[in-house]
């Protein structure tokens, strides 16, 4: 009986989705990246020295990945993320909310056309089980869409005790869903209240936020005794999704992410969409 166990442990070992044997394969380079300042070869020196010492140096690298609205993503944004992942050698990453979109049971209008509540939960599900593949450890802001069913429970009257939690719903049992995240004074937030400009300004702190689709940058503020950022991170979402036929007059989103060294360097990168 222990021997049949074990061999179907080996099996299930051996089946792995191409998301987890990308990501493996993504972790094994970073590590392999990460080398002691000792093992510098001498071929490195003037500029690429300095340039491998700050790659190197141990910090906080914090990939910011933007809206997901799944089921609604684009299919190429999670190899994109994971692009950014190693090309910056991020050591941290946070997802700064809307994973999922509701649109089956927003306050909206529905689309008749569209798919059930149910059927798009189920669709959301195994979609965002291929991010948690990638991504088995992150922060993730709550936003406005994924509160959209304790609001509408709220509604109804439904006490929270009968609401169950987001990890064990969308099959994610170690993200930390919060409402906010500070990381050497940054401030991660998704960005109800207005947009980054404003937020860090208000707040005199950097301020790194999602929320707003069409937007993607990161200004900077100088003050007597303050220097502070507002960084819009971009989103993942596919706009072509009857989902968002809201704003199909408005303007086309900014797809990427953001990424934030050490609290200090924030750099935003868009996605290559093509013609």
């Amino acid at each position: 009986m222990r021997k049949l166990k074990r061999a179907k442990l080996s099996t299930a070992k051996i089946t792995k989705s191409d998301t987890e044997v990308k990501a493996d394969n993504r972790y094994d380079f970073l590590k392999s990246r990460i080398y002691n300042m000792e093992q510098i070869r001498p071929r490195l020196y003037g500029k690429r020295k300095t340039a491998f010492e700050h790659l190197t140096k141990p910090q906080s690298r914090v990939l910011v990945i933007g809206d997901l609205h799944e089921p609604f993503c684009l299919d190429k944004y999670l190899d994109f993320c994971l692009d950014m992942q190693a090309r910056y050698l991020t050591n941290r990453t946070i997802f700064i909310g809307d994973i999922i979109d509701a649109h089956g049971w927003s306050y909206h209008e529905l689309d008749p056309d569209g798919m059930s509540a149910g059927n798009e939960l189920s669709l959301a599900i195994k979609r965002i089980a291929r991010w948690y593949d990638a991504f088995p450890e992150a922060d993730v802001l709550i936003g406005n869409h994924d509160r959209m069913a304790s609001r509408k429970a709220m509604s109804g009257g439904v006490p929270s005790a009968w609401i169950k939690g987001y990890n064990e719903v969308l099959g994610t049992p170690n993200w930390n869903w919060v409402d906010r995240v500070v990381i050497d004074d940054v401030q991660y937030l998704h960005g109800e209240g207005g947009t980054a400009r404003t937020k860090c300004r208000a707040d005199l702190q950097s301020t790194i936020q999602g929320h707003l689709h069409t937007q993607a940058y990161c200004d900077h503020y100088v003050g007597a005794h303050y220097k502070i950022f507002g960084c819009q991170v971009g989103c993942g979402i596919d706009f072509d999704q009857y989902s968002f036929a809201y704003a199909k007059r408005g303007k086309k989103p900014a797809i990427g992410v953001a990424v934030c060294i050490g609290g200090t360097t924030c750099i935003n990168e868009l996605m290559n969409l093509g013609s």
